[in-house]
């Protein structure tokens, strides 16, 4: 069976956020299909069971997971296996479970673009949906006081020249963490905008409800909450590079 639209859309998601668990799978394959509900863990695993024996998904255990985490292929990616014992590792698996979970919301997902100087800061992520921009931030440790100043007030820059809204998710104590400083260095014209969410555990898994983010609301934007409902919009069609013969039942 020749790969599907579906599945170079999953991939173009992998070129982007590097690595991926089953579970933020899930809900990629969702979002490639159009849903907003994860598939089972059952169709998800055989996802990258086919994704492997094709030679275009590797996988590996790394200790700090429960599963298995997934990336492209050199074959696929042109770029060398990631290396897991990094301490780097944990976040990104865990701002592709965030990314998942705005792409069956109906986002498109992106990288932000690369700081032009060490005194900007780059977002995890950029969550469109129609005109809407979300800039997206996964914390699992607080960052020291002098550097919340800095990114802060990036982003407090930003929602005043177009970005809807900066979503941070991650551990209640680092949530707790951006909120007070946020207090300080995000002017209170803004402040409302900067949302903190806290769903994650310290190993980078969701525990906590996400659902918030998504919410309708006619009122004043708090943490958690978003003021309007747009349509969802299907993802984007990709160009299809030249890909394998990719066996198996779709």
């Amino acid at each position: 069976m020749q790969i599907t639209a579906r599945d170079e859309r999953l991939f173009e998601w992998l070129r982007e956020v590097r690595l991926a668990d089953a579970e933020a799978l899930r809900w990629a394959l969702a979002a490639a299909d159009g849903r907003s509900e994860p598939v089972t863990a059952r169709r998800a695993q055989q996802w990258i069971a086919r994704g492997v024996e094709a030679g275009v998904i590797e996988k590996a255990r790394p200790i700090f997971r429960d599963g298995s985490v997934v990336w492209l292929s050199h074959a696929m990616s042109g770029r060398a296996a990631p290396n897991l014992f990094r301490a780097t590792t944990r976040h990104e698996v865990a701002v592709s479970a965030i990314s998942a979970r705005f792409m069956a919301a109906g986002y498109a997902w992106s990288r932000d673009r690369q700081p032009a100087s060490t005194r900007e800061h780059a977002a995890d992520g950029i969550a469109r949906r129609g005109e809407r921009v979300e800039r997206v931030e996964v914390e699992l440790t607080a960052k020291t006081l002098a550097r919340y100043q800095s990114i802060l007030l990036g982003h407090a820059r930003w929602l005043t020249e177009g970005v809807e809204r900066v979503v941070y998710v991650g551990t209640a104590a680092a949530m707790r963490a951006v909120s007070r400083e946020a207090d300080k260095w995000v002017h209170p014209a803004v402040r409302d905008r900067l949302v903190t969410v806290a769903a994650l555990d310290e190993r980078g898994h969701i525990e906590g409800s996400l659902d918030a983010l998504w919410a309708s609301s006619t009122n004043d934007l708090t943490a958690g909450q978003v003021v309007e409902e747009q349509t969802m919009e299907a993802p984007p069609t990709l160009p299809a590079p030249t890909l394998p013969v990719w066996g198996g039942r779709d």
